[in-house]
């Protein structure tokens, strides 16, 4: 499950954050989630639970937010939205679609005390 080792370079994170901003505790966490990136959001929650035993952001919440995946069709040059990296172009058929949004994890806030 590579969920556990995301979820630890995200406590990493927090962790590099607390410091340097003097953070005592870390209440919640919100994080961005493409839709292609491959992360499955209750394996997440689960690990971010397990990493964060005994550290300063035990317990915090963690929201994750689904972005949509998104392509550019190289055949007829339609922007796509996309389910899975393997999408056909929804004008013209194609499985001539580039990934160009939507594969992605990052951290977008942090809630502490």
């Amino acid at each position: 499950m590579h969920e556990m080792s995301l979820a630890e370079s995200v406590l990493r994170i927090i962790e590099d954050e607390a410091r340097s901003h003097e953070l005592q505790r870390v209440r919640g966490v919100t994080l961005e989630i493409g839709k292609l990136a491959a992360v499955e959001p209750d394996a997440m929650r689960f690990a971010f639970t397990a990493v964060t035993q005994d550290t300063l952001a035990e317990g915090a919440t963690l929201t994750l937010l689904e972005i949509p995946g998104e392509g550019h069709c190289a055949a007829c040059g339609a922007a796509v939205r996309m389910d899975d990296a393997l999408a056909l172009c929804a004008q013209c058929g194609s499985g001539s679609v580039l990934v160009t949004g939507g594969d992605r994890m990052r951290i977008v806030e942090l809630e502490a005390e």
